[in-house]
């Protein structure tokens, strides 16, 4: 039997909920973690026959408790914890109190655990992704095109890295750098969903829905946080173009040719107000920024009607706060559509020679386009077609080579 969507959406909901209650009473995050994830098993091959429980929360705890307490029983290692965990079995088995010991919202520690320092990049992606969105292994690894098995590997190692980590937010001196590390966590899983980093498909709307989800949860816990705020309405803006950003055959169609009556509305309405409001009363910060340029966008009935030279001023703010080279290529863009694309150009030859872009496409395809609105039609095919040759995304190769065939 096949789970409906709505009760696959509420076991994704539940994930950290479940998982962070049993951490936060048992420690032990490796264990806890398979615990839940039989207990999600468990409620994908008894719920489509048996209905869905009253206390669906409370179920997930107790069955994933049963579970924990027999791995802990049969584990002679933690046989100084078995007394412990056995007098507490009957308790953690009434879903009445399974449900008491899962009311505070675990979620924000959850995620700062996933995103712990020991761990790699690619870890606190995986890990995040499997324990606090609730994706399966071979979700995960059909998102980032490697071997189920590999993803497999990356997981119980991170897992074991975290074994005997404190299920406890991180100390204040620590708190405000490992928000950033959390907040840098979701982005690039929304970035990854939104533009896939390789494969046949442009977008993953799995991976930018659970980036929504999850950035919602963190706003719950810290709703005067600026930056998850700003980090929250660049996600909406951003995403509110999904529906237009291909065409019928899963072709790629760029900003300025997408049909803006189709974007998300109400996507667009509740960005430009979470933006707005943190812009008037909290510290400016990176996200609040690009989601500023993302609600000029939004907001513009057309690219040429686009408010180009505030745009530009955004840029400039934020490579002061926080340069970056992805930064200087957007506001190279910017300053073409103010000034002209050699001025652009200039802009965009401050970046020749970063080692961070060496590999990627995206300086190439940038160089192509003000080449070709520069009218030098012969160096911009060679740009779009260098491009091409470094994506790994079907759709970006075909656009690039199509844009350097109409220039043949």
């Amino acid at each position: 039997m096949t789970l409906d969507r709505s009760t696959e959406d509420l076991l994704r909901q539940l994930t950290p909920q479940v998982l962070g209650a049993l951490t936060r009473r048992y420690g032990h995050f490796d264990l806890c973690e398979d615990a839940v994830q039989e207990a999600l098993l468990a409620a994908a091959t008894q719920w489509p026959s048996s209905g869905r429980p009253d206390s669906p929360r409370g179920w997930l705890i107790t069955v994933a408790s049963r579970r924990l307490v027999d791995d802990l029983r049969a584990d002679s290692a933690r046989a100084r914890r078995e007394a412990n965990v056995a007098a507490q079995a009957d308790v953690v088995a009434a879903p009445a109190d399974a449900e008491r010991i899962a009311d505070s919202d675990d979620t924000l520690t959850l995620l700062f655990l996933c995103c712990h320092p020991s761990l790699s990049g690619p870890s606190q992606l995986a890990l995040t992704l499997r324990a606090v969105g609730g994706l399966t292994t071979l979700e995960i690894a059909r998102a980032f095109f490697v071997p189920e098995s590999t993803m497999a590997q990356r997981i119980s190692r991170a897992k074991q890295r975290l074994r005997d980590a404190s299920f406890a937010p991180p100390p204040p001196s620590d708190y405000a750098a490992r928000l950033r590390v959390v907040l840098h966590v979701l982005y690039l899983i929304f970035n990854e969903g939104y533009t896939t980093s390789s494969g046949p498909s442009l977008q993953r709307s799995d991976l930018t829905g659970e980036a929504i989800r999850l950035t919602r949860d963190v706003h719950r816990a810290l709703p005067d946080d600026g930056e998850v705020i700003g980090l929250l309405a660049l996600m909406l803006l951003t995403d509110s173009r999904r529906a237009t950003r291909t065409a019928p055959d899963g072709a790629l169609v760029p900003l300025a040719d997408q049909d803006r009556s189709q974007w998300d509305r109400a996507s667009i309405d509740e960005g430009v107000a979470l933006v707005s409001g943190a812009l008037e009363r909290a510290p400016l910060g990176p996200y609040q920024l690009q989601a500023a340029v993302a609600a000029l966008h939004a907001s513009a009935p057309s690219s040429d009607e686009t408010d180009w030279r505030q745009i530009v001023a955004l840029y400039d703010v934020l490579g002061r706060l926080a340069p970056n080279p992805m930064v200087t290529l957007n506001r190279a863009v910017a300053v073409a559509m103010v000034d002209g694309p050699a001025a652009g150009l200039d802009v965009l030859a401050q970046l020749d020679g970063d080692e961070r872009l060496a590999e990627h496409h995206r300086l190439d395809a940038v160089r192509g386009h003000l080449l070709e609105l520069a009218g030098s039609h012969a160096a911009a095919r060679r740009s779009y077609l260098a491009a091409a040759r470094r994506t790994t995304s079907f759709p970006e190769q075909r656009y690039l080579q199509d844009r350097a065939a109409a220039l043949s």
